[in-house]
């Protein structure tokens, strides 16, 4: 069943309206008519089927049948800052950390990423970025859409995270301490909150690792190989994710 987030859902007369962008979708692409059922969240992880009762050309209503009582969002928020790196490998990046399940999104500044002029160059992108991660978003059937934030540098991301129950850096240079070493040192049921650091192509600089480890972030290995900043992302989430909530 075709899934759609709406935030106008009147649960006390059973109506729900969605409008934008996804009524030419559903109208046009889809082809749906009236009595056809969507699948509809409310980004809360609720979820409602309904029944399409009128289509407009910028609204359409439904009426609502049943209230879903499944619940797919983690239990742990995985926020994950991601090196920025160049073309379009930050489209993939973001697309596959909401289908995997993150709460959060950041594209990160760090000494290795080629433009310093991002926070500028890069604003128009957001409008696409965020419409990728909804189509994902749709497509995996998630509960809430993922927050897409604006550039930060590490100091501004160290600021943000400080309170966050467990750090982790994911970096090439490390070892020894990998992720099942971390968390036998740390409570499971203690942790609500993950940040997950991948640098951007070509690494973090020693000089960001002590800092990162001076702010009480762990730093990890993903493996013995190598990977790619978009393959490493990918990875890192997952095991993150496999670990405290599957």
């Amino acid at each position: 069943m075709d899934r759609f987030f709406s935030n106008n859902i009147d649960l006390q007369n059973n109506k729900i309206i969605i409008d934008g962008d996804d009524v030419k979708h559903i109208t046009k692409v889809l082809r749906m008519k009236e009595d056809n059922l969507l699948e509809i969240c409310d980004n809360n992880d609720n979820e409602y089927i309904a029944k399409i009762k009128n289509m407009g050309k910028k609204e359409i209503s439904l009426d609502i049948v049943e209230k879903k009582e499944i619940k797919r969002e983690s239990k742990v928020r995985v926020k994950l800052f991601q090196g920025y790196p160049k073309g379009s490998k930050f489209e993939l990046i973001i697309q596959k950390l909401t289908e995997i399940g993150v709460c959060n999104i950041t594209p990160l500044i760090t000494k290795r990423v080629i433009n310093k002029s991002l926070k500028e160059k890069e604003a128009k992108k957001f409008d696409r970025w965020e419409k990728i991660i909804y189509e994902a978003s749709k497509q995996s059937k998630r509960g809430k859409i993922p927050t897409l934030n604006g550039f930060l540098d590490l100091e501004e991301m160290i600021e943000q995270t400080k309170d966050d129950d467990l750090k982790i850096v994911f970096y090439e240079n490390e070892d020894d301490l990998n992720l099942k070493n971390i968390i036998s040192k740390e409570n499971k049921e203690d942790i609500k909150s993950v940040s997950v650091v991948i640098g951007p192509e070509g690494g973090f600089e020693e000089e960001e690792i002590e800092i990162l480890k001076e702010n009480n972030y762990y730093i990890s290995t993903l493996g013995k190989r190598i990977l790619r900043t978009e393959t490493a992302s990918i990875v890192a989430a997952s095991l993150i994710l496999y670990e405290f909530d599957i």
